[in-house]
């Protein structure tokens, strides 16, 4: 970019005379400057092929060195196995990631077939030993705190999994039980159904109870069943066997079913005060005669 500026013909002897920048920033500040005196040019820059320079400039660092030193392979690309034909450099689309890489892969696959042939030839090694020992490019410390986070990060998903799991384990038992009480609460809703209609005379039947026995009959007999597969541990059975098994301690004296149905031992003149020697109005107060204080201080008093 070059910029020409020129002042009026008092003040400058020709208007194609080139002034420095520091020149026009004094006109400008001084007002010499007239609007169309500033135009831009546009330069284009001039391309020069200077094929002997660079052969000069090659042959100065240029080393005539072995092959082997060098190890430089210049080739097209290896024909795609597909089509059979290597595609040319206009064939490659640039904007195409996919067929750009390929090309490049191809085009090293094409070096790596002609460079391992020259490379045997010449009696070099091209793969490494089985008792070959490289230094590692990393210390042993950082490799292992790398081994530290990585058994971390298990023990942290194995966790969270954990956790997972236990989630869905109570989710599908408050499920369960929440089934369970809707099940229980349906049973009672049409057993109450079925008592209303059986007061009120709708109905004559009295199924609802044997279904009721029926069900806690087989829920008894599950869990003795349960009991006895189970059976008593080693030493419950030797101190049975030495001392004996008394029983059941606990709830000896609750009534039961036939217990309760059970009438043959009641006497109604004794639980109604009828009985010989109790009739009249003191029948009640002389079966429960308490004695007198006198009397008992006499009684205490013989005992002493």
């Amino acid at each position: 970019m070059a910029r020409r500026g020129s002042l009026s013909d008092s003040e400058s002897g020709s208007e194609d005379s080139s002034l420095s920048d520091s020149e026009l920033q004094e006109a400008f500040s001084k007002g010499l400057l007239k609007p169309g005196l500033n135009v831009v040019l546009e330069e284009q820059p001039k391309r020069r092929n200077d094929t002997d320079g660079l052969k000069l400039c090659l042959s100065e660092f240029k080393q005539q060195l072995a092959w082997v030193e060098r190890l430089d392979v210049t080739l097209p690309q290896v024909p795609d196995p597909v089509s059979q034909s290597a595609s040319s450099k206009d064939a490659v689309d640039p904007e195409n990631d996919f067929q750009r890489e390929m090309s490049f892969y191809r085009q090293a696959q094409a070096a790596v077939l002609e460079a391992l042939p020259r490379l045997r030839k010449l009696q070099v090694p091209t793969r490494r030993p089985d008792d070959y020992f490289a230094e590692m490019a990393k210390s042993d410390q950082q490799m292992q705190k790398i081994r530290q986070k990585l058994k971390s990060k298990q023990e942290a998903m194995e966790r969270s999994e954990k956790a997972k799991q236990l989630r869905a384990m109570r989710k599908y038992g408050k499920k369960v039980q929440t089934e369970i009480l809707q099940r229980r609460q349906k049973e009672k809703k049409n057993m109450l159904n079925a008592v209303k209609k059986y007061q009120k005379g709708l109905s004559d039947k009295l199924d609802f109870l044997d279904e009721e026995q029926t069900s806690s009959q087989g829920n008894k007999k599950g869990s003795a069943n349960q009991r006895i597969k189970k059976g008593p541990n080693a030493k419950r059975r030797y101190k049975n066997q030495k001392f004996g098994f008394g029983g059941k301690k606990k709830g000896s004296k609750w009534n039961t079913k036939e217990s309760f149905n059970d009438v043959s031992s009641f006497r109604p003149k004794v639980a109604h005060n009828k009985g010989p020697g109790k009739a009249g109005k003191g029948g009640k107060k002389a079966l429960n005669k308490r004695p007198g204080k006198r009397a008992r201080q006499k009684m205490k008093n013989r005992a002493r």
